[in-house]
């Protein structure tokens, strides 16, 4: 649904250094999936966002949306693509002096949609936002979470495919904040919308997200799908998702991280594993939690004494099994 290819985005002001936002970021986003971009203040998370939506147009590379390249058109072109891409901001961004319903049927009024068409769509979207009864409603009249739902029903009244969100949950508090990101997964699956999520929490990723990108300096550190990344020996990503830890200087060279990247994330592997092979291990720290609708984790353990080689790749060739 999305391909980046080679982005750069440089901001150059007469006088001053210029600045590199975003440096040669290249990912890929399924359609259909939820997408998160993860990273700290800074790390060119929303500059790469503008890009996709083309608020800011990248100095260099190109970005295909749902096979439309965006660099490759005209005003009136570009103006026709951005119909299919739907953003929420992180505050907001509604229109005071309309009501719910007027901020939602706002972008359908600038593309000349008809007024009963507007008016049963609006109706449609409060609907599925939860906001039936406050279409009414002025923005001072809504709470944060109230008026983020107004934003996410105005970003889809064009029936975008893709629907993009800039840190569309760090100005609510944490239950209003796990209730947008609910009703953002219900809506993918009910819609089919490809969703890309910027934030800099962890949370937001694991709870929602099929894959996801470690964006740091500008740059994409780690991108991948998130059963794939609890698999992966050494993943940044993996170890912000589902923390093990870190081992101390007595645990060197005989503790092991493990990944359960299945449903076999609730078996007695490591019960069984000492049964069979005689060892024990001391679990020093790890997480098991639901994502991608699979309960997976990861784990901190360590043996009694450093293994032998052929002791060590017995072990790793049973847990590789399991």
């Amino acid at each position: 649904m999305i391909v980046v290819d080679s982005v750069t985005k440089v901001y150059s002001d007469r006088g001053r250094d210029a600045v590199t936002a975003v440096d040669n970021v290249s990912l890929t986003v399924d359609s259909g999936e939820v997408f998160g971009i993860l990273g700290r203040s800074g790390a060119g998370k929303t500059t790469l966002l503008r890009c996709m939506n083309f608020l800011e147009r990248p100095t260099s590379g190109t970005i295909s949306v749902d096979g439309v390249d965006l660099t490759s058109l005209p005003p009136s072109g570009l103006r026709q693509a951005r119909q299919r891409i739907g953003t929420v901001f992180q505050h907001f961004n509604l229109l005071h002096a309309r009501t719910a319903a007027g901020n939602i049927a706002y972008p359908m009024e600038i593309a000349r949609v008809p007024r009963e068409r507007r008016k049963a769509r609006v109706a449609e979207l409060l609907d599925l936002v939860g906001l039936t009864d406050r279409g009414s409603a002025y923005p001072s009249q809504l709470s944060g979470g109230q008026k983020q739902r107004v934003g996410i029903a105005r970003a889809l009244a064009g029936d975008p495919s893709v629907l993009l969100c800039d840190e569309a949950t760090s100005a609510l508090d944490p239950a209003t904040t796990e209730q947008i990101l609910d009703l953002i997964a219900d809506i993918n699956q009910r819609t089919g919308v490809t969703v890309v999520l910027i934030t800099h929490e962890a949370e937001v990723v694991r709870r929602i997200c099929d894959s996801a990108a470690f964006m740091e300096n500008g740059r994409i550190a780690e991108q991948g799908r998130l059963l794939d990344l609890v698999a992966r020996p050494g993943s940044r990503l993996a170890e912000m998702l589902l923390p093990a830890g870190e081992p101390g200087p007595s645990d060197l060279g005989r503790a092991l991280v493990l990944g359960f990247a299945t449903e076999n994330a609730v078996d007695p592997v490591i019960a069984e594993m000492a049964r069979d092979h005689g060892v024990e291990l001391a679990i020093l720290g790890g997480t098991v939690e639901r994502i991608a609708g699979r309960r997976v984790g990861r784990l901190l353990v360590t043996l009694p004494h450093p293994p032998e080689p052929a002791e060590l790749a017995d072990l790793t060739a049973y847990l590789a099994s399991r």
